[in-house]
């Protein structure tokens, strides 16, 4: 039988909450050490949030504490991609079938409503303005500055979950007193910058609601998600440095000549672009992966501070809430949060943590390269086809990773490599883009499987 245990969580971010709430309701005790102020009494600093998509995966993780439908309140289906053409037209493309859909939610708004939930548990607290500074492993105890006090405090805890994101201080104290312990960070060229198209003037979605649309431009592209009050956020995501970059744009005029060119059917609904453009950060895209996420059998790496990814497959979060999940079936098995536990937690979670970083990787190419391209919608209408026909057979990539939980993502990220070698041979075919959907392609696929 499990016993109560004092557990620190270091990071009251999405993960964090989520993860405290697993714990409270297996009878721990749970306190929660945030570096920033409480966001819900402060204004959210804008310019950094980048929407976040919801899907089966995160879903399951909500589910699994009973706060799904919460959550689901103030969340939007996106069904599928709009992609809008330099010459203002749009296609649309369906993301799975039967109504599948990915969530758009405001990544503050889903914090803030999993921080309330958390401390609605009865033995859940949480700490603001407390920075990590230090961990003594020998005693399992943690370090803290307050920032707004300016005083330190210390705590002795059972174990340690770090869920405190990217740049995470648990991981930190565990590579400055690990003999050996691997680390990698990478950041790709491309920064981001957070713009808007706001609400109609009675509130309305100015373009399709119910849509993730994206303007793909080779090597750079926007993306625009819904949220709950008419608006959009978008995201430009573009070089660093160049000759067409972040570094080259430089005045008002040079902006606006820019989204013009490239973005024309937007423009018009950004009456604030230029003020957004200049007031909001360009910020960084980091991979960040590591080993070992268990120290001491007593201390844990959880979400971005285990897998720090992009967000072009939209699983960042989903990511975080399945280690959740996992490590909550292996309490259940284990029978509680002890060393067996964590030892499996990371046997399991660090091969799909390092797929679904590489899978991320791969899809901003094919978002902002692919997805307009006549030879790469030709592919993804024959996988379509085919799954439909032979469902058993075939799952195509992105249901895998989006729609499939009980498919891991290691697993879901050999099975698409098997799948590209295939359509590689599939698409060299003669006149496919006439026979596309014949028995001789059908056929040519079921022999390479």
């Amino acid at each position: 039988m499990s016993s109560k245990k004092n557990i620190t969580v270091v990071g009251a971010g999405l993960v964090g909450s989520l993860v405290s709430i697993y714990l409270a309701k297996r009878g721990h005790k749970v306190d929660i050490y945030e570096r920033r102020p409480d966001m819900r009494e402060a204004d959210i600093i804008a310019g950094r949030s980048i929407n976040l998509a919801l899907s089966d995966r995160g879903w399951r993780g909500l589910e699994g504490v009973g706060i799904a439908d919460e959550i689901k309140k103030i969340a939007i289906p996106m069904y599928g991609r709009s992609i809008h053409m330099k010459d203002g037209s749009s296609t649309y493309q369906a993301y799975g079938k039967d109504n599948q859909a990915i969530y758009s939610v405001s990544r503050g708004g889903i914090n803030m409503r999993l921080m309330d939930l958390a401390e609605q548990q009865p033995n859940v607290k949480i700490h603001f303005e407390e920075r990590c500074d230090k961990i003594d492993r020998r005693t399992n105890e943690l370090f803290f500055h307050n920032t707004n006090t300016d005083t330190t405090s210390h705590v002795k805890s059972d174990f340690i979950l770090g869920s405190d994101g990217a740049f995470s201080a648990v991981r930190t104290q565990m590579q400055l007193q690990s003999d050996r312990f691997d680390y990698q960070q990478f950041y790709i060229d491309c920064g981001y910058k957070e713009l808007v198209i706001p609400a109609g003037a009675n509130g309305e979605h100015l373009i399709e609601k119910n849509c993730l649309h994206i303007w793909p431009r080779g090597s750079f592209m926007m993306i625009a998600l819904p949220n709950m009050d008419g608006s959009f956020t978008c995201t430009l995501f573009f070089q660093m440095e160049g000759k067409v970059s972040f570094e080259a744009l430089k005045t008002k005029e040079e902006v606006l000549a820019f989204f013009k060119q490239e973005f024309p059917d937007a423009v018009p609904l950004m009456p604030t672009l230029l003020e957004d453009y200049f007031a909001n950060p360009t910020s960084s895209l980091v991979t960040v992966k590591c080993k070992p996420w268990v120290w001491d059998e007593k201390i844990a790496l959880i979400g971005d501070a285990a897998h720090a990814i992009v967000p072009f497959y939209g699983q960042g979060m989903n990511c975080g809430f399945e280690d959740c999940v996992v490590l909550n079936e292996l309490m259940e098995k284990h029978g509680d949060l002890n060393a067996a536990c964590l030892k499996e937690y990371e046997t399991l979670r660090k091969p799909d943590g390092d797929a679904i970083a590489d899978l991320a990787i791969a899809n901003f190419i094919e978002m902002r390269d692919k997805t307009a391209d006549k030879t790469f919608l030709l592919q993804k209408k024959i996988e379509a086809h085919f799954s439909a026909k032979h469902p058993e057979k075939w799952i195509p990539l992105y249901s895998m990773v989006t729609y499939t939980p009980s498919i891991r993502y290691s697993e879901a990220l050999i099975a698409g490599n098997k799948q590209q070698a295939i359509m590689d041979k599939i698409m060299m075919m003669p006149d496919i883009e006439n026979k596309w959907d014949s028995t001789e392609v059908e056929n040519a696929i079921l022999k390479s499987l």
